[in-house]
């Protein structure tokens, strides 16, 4: 009689990196969560007297959002704007802090009372980046409620949801011809199902103010 083995049963399978996350992550507002993962193209003019500014598109070429520099400002604020202009929030660092503290306001404020997140980095002396996120409502800031950590110069960061390994968005650097040829920075940045697409660009333009920073120092 022919003997039958029994195999074991194959492992279930990891659930994959762009796997929703189970409750959305809103920040900045619902309406930038999205159930499918989102590429934003990020698009910079390299050595102008414009640095800080951006484009967001989608990958097909539509504005999403734009990052200007604040006018009239004396501390490099900047404003996170959609697609027709309009303020979205406004993003400054915090004069005479240790780590390099950025904070970001709703629509054109700097009230505390209108503060979304503060950003910070974990330590004044690092080769990588490494930022620590706090949410409004977590003023002690004893754990992060979410951590940057890559190489900005680069464009290679991953975005995590507090000291967890739970990726919610990623850089990556885009080269094209363009790139090469007029001396536009272009990099893509890939949020997660059900995450804040425009706090992870809120995120970013910090990343690349702080940068600028640090190279000025």
């Amino acid at each position: 009689m022919e003997q039958v083995v029994k195999h074991p049963p194959p492992p279930a399978a990891a659930p994959s990196a762009s796997s929703p996350l189970a409750n959305p992550v809103s920040v900045i507002g619902p309406q930038y969560c999205c159930p499918q993962p989102v590429d934003l193209v990020m698009v910079g003019k390299v050595w102008t007297l414009t640095e800080g500014n951006f484009t967001v598109t989608d990958i097909n070429g539509n504005i999403m959002f734009k990052i200007k520099a604040k006018s009239f400002s004396m501390h490099d604020c900047r404003l996170l704007l959609d697609a027709t202009g309009n303020p979205i929030c406004t993003l400054r660092p915090k004069i005479m802090t240790a780590h390099d503290r950025w904070q970001v306001f709703r629509g054109e404020s700097t009230e505390e009372k209108d503060l979304i997140i503060t950003v910070k980095r974990s330590s004044m002396i690092q080769v990588k980046s490494k930022l620590h996120v706090f949410l409004g409502n977590n003023p002690k800031e004893d754990v992060c409620d979410f951590r940057v950590e890559g190489t900005w110069s680069e464009r290679s960061c991953v975005i995590y949801s507090g000291e967890s390994n739970t990726i919610v968005a990623q850089m990556h650097k885009k080269v094209s011809v363009e790139s090469v040829l007029l001396g536009k920075d272009k990099f893509m940045v890939t949020v997660y199902p059900n995450v804040d697409y425009a706090f992870i660009v809120a995120l970013v333009a910090i990343l690349d103010g702080i940068n600028q920073q640090m190279r000025s120092a």
